[in-house]
């Protein structure tokens, strides 16, 4: 997805990019504490938007409450020294499904005895 610097010449910089979620069972507590631990380590104001809902990307709560499911549109939008480099860390997250499966992929839920 493409990113939009809407950064003014000497403010502060600010960048937004738009994620779709790809992994299975969307943003639920795991793939949420990787982004909240992904986000922490960035001194940018991180927010993340589905469907009108806002969230700081640093509140495992707050991030909760965006009721991310599988194929949502997530937008990202980071505002501070480090926002290029916040958003790039956050889009691997979404792009490698936070390590799970994908929404359309196989299903893993089947019983490891079952032949």
């Amino acid at each position: 997805m493409s990113e939009i610097d809407t950064t003014i010449p000497g403010a502060v910089p600010e960048v937004v990019r738009v994620f779709k979620v790809v992994n299975k069972n969307g943003i639920h507590a795991r793939p949420a504490a990787l982004l909240v631990d992904t986000a922490s380590r960035y001194s940018s104001e991180i927010e993340l938007e589905n469907e009108g809902n806002v969230a700081s990307a640093k509140s495992i709560l707050s991030v909760m409450t965006i009721e991310a499911c599988p194929g949502a549109t997530v937008t990202v939008r980071a505002k501070g020294a480090d926002a290029h480099r916040a958003i790039e860390a956050l889009a691997l997250l979404f792009e490698q499904g936070f390590s799970e499966s994908a929404a359309d992929g196989p299903e893993e839920d089947m019983d490891p005895f079952e032949e």
